[in-house]
């Protein structure tokens, strides 16, 4: 992903409204499979870690991102957004730059 389709997905997420809260219990299978129907769904999505969640964001950004095959556009603090195109083309509502 190119700094250029980076930014575009930045501001698009900027108006997006947190669809997951990842909790003291961290990253579930149930969880991971959530993030993957919304990411079909959706393409874009921000995720919230709260502060009873010992882990940092970053770091499960990373294992979403893996788990879920997507990718980070960005972390910043506790507030995670990721993306994934549909697989299918014909359902993609994100053209990017």
């Amino acid at each position: 992903m190119t700094s250029k389709q980076r930014s575009y997905l930045k501001g698009l997420a900027m108006n997006l409204d947190s669809v997951f809260q990842i909790g003291k219990s961290s990253l579930t299978p149930e969880v991971t499979e959530a993030v993957n129907e919304a990411l079909e769904a959706r393409e874009l999505i921000k995720i919230t870690v709260l502060k009873n969640c010992l882990d940092d964001g970053r770091s499960i950004a990373e294992v979403l991102a893996e788990r879920t095959r997507s990718e980070v556009v960005q972390v910043i603090g506790r507030k995670i957004i990721l993306y994934r195109p549909a697989k299918d083309a014909a359902k993609r509502k994100i053209i990017l730059p």
